[in-house]
C-alpha cells in the first residue's frame, strides 16, 4: 500500500462528555456544542481533498463525519465507512458510569487513585488490563483485545485498493483511543496526562510497515 496521511477528529462534545461517564461503545447525542465542534472542525478541514473517509459506527462519530464532509469543499467523498473497528475502548459493566469514580474503582486494589495515577505509574496499556479485571463480569476490552480490533481498522484502510500515494483520509475517533495511539506511537512526547479536545485534528502517516504521528491535538 502507498502511504497515506490520516486525518483523525475527536467527535464532538456528547451529553457523556458533559456528565462525565464513560461511553465506549455506548452511543450519545451530540449537544449544541458538540455539532458546533464538527463544524469548525469542518471549516478547518473545508479545503483537504478527501480520498477516503472511516468512522466507527457509534451516532456520535457517524454525526461528526456527516458535518465535515458537508463542510468540505474539495473532496468526492459523501458517506463514511463506518465500522465497529474504529470504536472507543469497550469499558464492559462500567459503561455509562461516572469517570471519576470507575477509574477509583479499578486503581484502588492496587493502592492507586483515578487515571491519572494509573497511567503515571503504568500506562494507559495497564490500565485497560486493570479494568478487565476490576470489571465483574470482565466484558472490558483488555489492551491485547483493544489494539487486535483496532489495527483491523488500519487494516481495512490499507486494503482499500482506492488509495494512492499521498491521499488523504478522514477518521473519525475518540479520545482515549487518540491518548492510545499517541502512547503507542508518540515517543513519549505528547503529555497524556490531557484529553485531546472534542473536534480536535491528530494527523498520522500510514503505510504498510508503520504508523508515525505528525501532529496531535490540534485545533
Amino acid at each position: 500500500m502507498a502511504s497515506v496521511t490520516l486525518y483523525l477528529v475527536r467527535h464532538g462534545q456528547t451529553y457523556f462528555n458533559i456528565y462525565n461517564k464513560l461511553q465506549g461503545w455506548s452511543n450519545s447525542p451530540l449537544t449544541d456544542k458538540g455539532l458546533a465542534d464538527a463544524k469548525s472542525a469542518g471549516e478547518r478541514l473545508a479545503n483537504v481533498s478527501f480520498a477516503a473517509a472511516y468512522c466507527s459506527d457509534t451516532t456520535r462519530a457517524q454525526q461528526t463525519a456527516a458535518t465535515i464532509l458537508t463542510e468540505n469543499n474539495v473532496s468526492n467523498v459523501k458517506q463514511p465507512i463506518s465500522s465497529p473497528f474504529f470504536r472507543e475502548q469497550f469499558y464492559g459493566s462500567f459503561e455509562g458510569e461516572n469517570m471519576n469514580y470507575v477509574w477509583d474503582q479499578v486503581g484502588r486494589p492496587h493502592g492507586l487513585n483515578g487515571f491519572k495515577e494509573i497511567e503515571e505509574k503504568y500506562s494507559i496499556a495497564k490500565a485497560k488490563d486493570l479494568m478487565k479485571e476490576a470489571d465483574p463480569f470482565h466484558d472490558a476490552e483488555s489492551n491485547d483485545e483493544y489494539w487486535q480490533r483496532i489495527d483491523r481498522g488500519f487494516d481495512l484502510i490499507r486494503e482499500n485498493d482506492d488509495l494512492s500515494d499521498g491521499d488523504n483520509v478522514l477518521v473519525i475517533s475518540h479520545g482515549n483511543t487518540l491518548l492510545s495511539l499517541m502512547e503507542r506511537y508518540g515517543g513519549g512526547k505528547y503529555d497524556l496526562s490531557v484529553r485531546p479536545e472534542n473536534g480536535s485534528v491528530t494527523r498520522l502517516a500510514l503505510d504498510d510497515q508503520k504508523i508515525t504521528v505528525l501532529g496531535y491535538n490540534e485545533k
